[in-house]
Order: structure tokens, then C-alpha cells, then sequence
């Protein structure tokens, strides 16, 4: 009975979801020009998240060709031009797009001194690097190129610092094989919470390299693929957890009302907080795994979209890993083995995440805790990418 009733569910999701097909690849083509003479535009023309980017040609005239079908953020910039941004959906057809930059106003900024000294700057960049890059082994072979182009700002009260960038901060990761165009909307690195939240446009750009480097290249992509949020958001949409090495859980937590205070502990001339209560407690998790009828919900939004609603918290187990880092506040059942786990959240009033079938999420994107929470740009690797072979 219990089987039937199973079956029955998958069948009624089945019904309710659209169908999921391999497409071909999809093209855009379009013209760049001025907003008010309309006179062509030279402009870098790219998608968000994406190794697919382009310049425009002398009449403003650009192709995007070789796309995976999905909602993309299309971005177009130049040199004295404000930045132009839309959401397009790609599919088999082609799509033509007018871009009209605005000539951008020059204003004197407000200049506010916010650090007095060379280390304090330093100290701010260190902080900035390990939260934007990561501490994982592939962050050593991550370089930025112009961190001059950083603004930072720290605001002592709450503990948060705050970064952004005017154009393009270029990272070249040498593990993975990218250069890294990363425009930065939004940084902040809330201490007392210890989140990270950035948002910005990233390009990648493949690195030159040998045959036998591009092979090494080639694996470590797919060991960064393996167990992320990506393949996970993949896996769901084809129904295949199980078989990709994932499984799905209901986790109940509450929040410990009486958290125990920070303890300073003196260091070498630095503070550093230890809290030993734990954030949650009468954390549990129900024995029976949930389906993908559970989790997955379809939309009435243009194109591909799915949205990821659950209650409380999705427990994420991936058993094709072990977990190499220690997470105090992640529930780890005494009976479970050292698998990755991830918990996903809604902060505030969220009650669902959209992505599309490339795995990408679509605006705010859910809380993450335990392994995804340890995914930088060290590991991040663009929406086209597939496993087992090149980007594109």
C-alpha cells in the first residue's frame, strides 16, 4: 500500500511539472547602442554565472551562440556607460535583443576614511579573501589580480565588513582553470552571525594550458561538481538522487533561547569568541527519506523554473564524499557516517527558492549550513558547465 501510494504521488508530480527534454542549443544576437544618439556602442556583452561572453563590433552588433536553454542574466557594459542588465530565457529560438546604454553622470563621491593605515587595509583584505575565495585546497591556487579596485568598509558595532567594486575584479583560479570576471554588487561578512553575503556578475574565461593540463583541470571541475549545490539542484530535477549519492531529509530544530556568552580568549595580539552552547536544540530528523513530490514545486514563470518549498529545514546528505570540516551547529545523527551534509533554510520570510534546470538559483538564494556553506569562488564553476567534459 505504502508503495502504491508512493507511485501514485511521483505520477500526480509527473503531471503537474513540465516536461523536461534535451534541448538544442540556443543563440542571442543583438545590437549595442548609445541610449540618446543611438549611435553603436563597442560593449563587453556576456551572462551572468556563465563562460559565455563577447564584445560588440563597431556597429554595436554582438552573437551569443552555443547556449544551454535556461533564464540567464544578460549584462552589457562599457567605458562611461551605466551598466545594462535583463533576464533572458534561452531556448531553441533565437533571440534579438536592442541594448540602449545610458551615458553615465559624473559625480563627485562623498569620501569617507574608513581605515588609517596600510595593515589595517590588509587586514580587511585578508578577511575579505578567505570569506570571497574560500580556505579549501584549491583557494591556494586562486589569485587576484587587481585587489586595488576594492572598497571596503567596516563598521565596528555589528561587526561587518563590507566590500564593492566599481568594475571588474579579476581572479585567476589556477585550480580549477578559470579567470574569473567578478563585478561586485554587494559583499558583507557579518561577524557576529559568521554569514557571507555577496551578489555581483561573474564571467569565466577558460586559462590557456597544455593537453595534460587541461586533464587536470578537467577532474578537479568534476570533484568541485561532485556534492555541490549545482548537482544537487541537477540531480532533483532529473529524479535522481539516489543515484547521484544524495538523500533527503526533514530536519526539526529550535533555536537555543538561552545562548551561553561569547568567551574572549587572548591571543597572539588578537580576540578571538568562542561560544560553546550549541544555536539549536531538540534537533531530529524523521527516519523516512523525502521524495522528490515533497521538495519540488512547478511555477507558472516563463520558461523552465522550479521552486525548491519544504517546513522547517531540507538535511541534504551526499555519501559519495566524506566531511573534512568540523560544524558545531550541523546535526549529525550518532548513527550516521561522515557524509557531507548541508542543512538549507529560508532566512526571514522566504518560503522558497527558484532555479532552473541548469541547477542555477534564480534571485535570493536559500541559507546554506554545513558543506555548501563552505563553497567560495574557489570552487564555483559556471552555470554551462557539464560533467565529464568542457564548459560549452
Amino acid at each position: 500500500m505504502k508503495n502504491l501510494i508512493i507511485e501514485l504521488r511521483l505520477i500526480l508530480f509527473c503531471l503537474l511539472c513540465p516536461i523536461i527534454t534535451l534541448a538544442q542549443s540556443g543563440t542571442i544576437t543583438g545590437k549595442v547602442i548609445q541610449a540618446d544618439t543611438k549611435a553603436p556602442v563597442r560593449a563587453n556583452v556576456f551572462l551572468s554565472n556563465s563562460s559565455f561572453g563577447t564584445s560588440s563590433a563597431a556597429d554595436g552588433t554582438f552573437t551569443l551562440s552555443g547556449l544551454k536553454p535556461g533564464q540567464y542574466t544578460l549584462v552589457a557594459n562599457a567605458i562611461g556607460y551605466q551598466e545594462h542588465t535583463e533576464t533572458v530565457l534561452v531556448n531553441n529560438e533565437q533571440v534579438n535583443l536592442n541594448i540602449e546604454l545610458a551615458r553615465k553622470s559624473i559625480l563627485l563621491k562623498e569620501v569617507s576614511i574608513y581605515t588609517s593605515t596600510k595593515a589595517e587595509w590588509n587586514l580587511y583584505y585578508q578577511q575579505f579573501k578567505t570569506e570571497f575565495i574560500g580556505i579549501d585546497k584549491n583557494a591556494g591556487d586562486c589569485k587576484i589580480i587587481n585587489p586595488e579596485i576594492i572598497n571596503f568598509s567596516y563598521h565596528k558595532v555589528k561587526k561587518e565588513l563590507d566590500a564593492s567594486t566599481d568594475d571588474f575584479l579579476i581572479v585567476e583560479n589556477k585550480a580549477l582553470g578559470y579567470r574569473i570576471k567578478f563585478l561586485i554588487e554587494k559583499f558583507v561578512n557579518d561577524g557576529i552571525t559568521g554569514t557571507t553575503d555577496y551578489v555581483g556578475t561573474p564571467l569565466f574565461e577558460e586559462l590557456p594550458g597544455s593537453e595534460s593540463q587541461k586533464k587536470k583541470w578537467k577532474k578537479k571541475r568534476d570533484e568541485a561538481y561532485c556534492g555541490s549545490a549545482m548537482h544537487f539542484y541537477r540531480s532533483l530535477l532529473k529524479d535522481s538522487l539516489a543515484a547521484e549519492g544524495f538523500e533527503m531529509y526533514h530536519l526539526t530544530r529550535q533555536l537555543n533561547p538561552r545562548p551561553e556568552p561569547a568567551l574572549p580568549m587572548p591571543g597572539r595580539n588578537i580576540i578571538r569568541e568562542v561560544n560553546l552552547r550549541p544555536l539549536y536544540i531538540n534537533q531530529s530528523i524523521d527516519k523516512n527519506q523525502w521524495l522528490l513530490a515533497d521538495v519540488l514545486r512547478p511555477t507558472d514563470k516563463p520558461g523552465v523554473i522550479y521552486a525548491l518549498s519544504f517546513p522547517d529545514c531540507l538535511y541534504v546528505v551526499y555519501k559519495n564524499k566524506w566531511e573534512e570540516t568540523y560544524f558545531k551547529d550541523v546535526y549529525r545523527p550518532a548513527d550516521m557516517l561522515n557524509y557531507q551534509i548541508t542543512i538549507v533554510s529560508f532566512p526571514g520570510k522566504v518560503i522558497y527558492a527558484l532555479f532552473d534546470k541548469n541547477g542555477a538559483v534564480l534571485g535570493d538564494s536559500p541559507l546554506y549550513e554545513g558543506s555548501w556553506s563552505q563553497a567560495r569562488l574557489s570552487e564555483l564553476l559556471p552555470v554551462d558547465y557539464t560533467p565529464g567534459g568542457r564548459s560549452k
